[in-house]
């Protein structure tokens, strides 16, 4: 059996933990704990919601709007921070493997969205061998319609920078959208959803094929 997002993130944590400067690692573990303590925030999307239709350039710069996506049954959508997110990485190549087989019996598409420009998103879905669709979200504006994008705090934007990450380079902005998973219908309703505080958790496949199975008619 393939290991969990679960399992894979914890070897990561373990792994980093030792790899990373003392000063930087502190950071992120405090960063960290302060999401798994905190509440999702207010007006965070929601099962039930109706997402007004959007249009987003894929990893070519084709333009791609949700209509298309919902058009001949559920769209999983994923909300990830970039390629440069280690965790991103796993969750995404485990989709690839484990829930892309998934989709074909619920009629389902895939598709990934981060902040990063199609040249970057491009960069992501060769290295990771994505099929499905990978696109971008600038300024993470549609995800702030969402409710789901933070800030990450001066301190840990020092701390990724001495590591060489500057987001507002990479990601032409500092404003993430928190690890998140929505299944709507074809009536953009959603039926799942699902949002992570703590980057370093994830939806796992099962979760998402079981509510591909229980979402009801799109």
């Amino acid at each position: 059996m393939s290991a969990t997002i679960e399992q894979q993130a914890k070897e990561l944590s373990a792994a980093s933990a030792s790899q990373l400067p003392p000063e930087a690692a502190a950071v992120f573990g405090a960063e960290q704990q302060h999401w798994r303590e905190q509440s999702l925030p207010d007006g965070i999307v929601r099962a039930g919601d109706r997402i007004e239709d959007f249009t987003l350039p894929d990893a070519t710069g084709a333009p791609v709007s949700l209509g298309e996506l919902v058009a001949d049954g559920p769209a999983v959508i994923v909300f990830y921070r970039g390629g440069w997110c280690p965790y991103c990485n796993i969750a995404l190549r485990t989709y690839q493997t484990e829930l892309v087989p998934e989709l074909e019996r619920y009629g389902a598409k895939l598709v990934a969205i981060s902040p990063q420009q199609p040249d970057q998103s491009l960069s992501t879905k060769e290295k990771a061998e994505l099929t499905f669709a990978v696109l971008s979200d600038p300024g993470s504006k549609f995800a702030s319609t969402l409710g789901i994008v933070f800030t990450p705090t001066d301190e840990v934007l020092a701390a990724q920078r001495t590591l060489g990450l500057d987001l507002a380079q990479v990601n032409e902005t500092v404003e993430l959208p928190m690890p998140t998973v929505l299944i709507l219908g074809s009536d953009r309703v959603v039926r799942f959803a699902d949002t992570h505080a703590d980057y370093t958790t994830r939806t796992e496949v099962s979760d998402i094929v079981a509510a591909l199975a229980t979402a009801g008619p799109s």
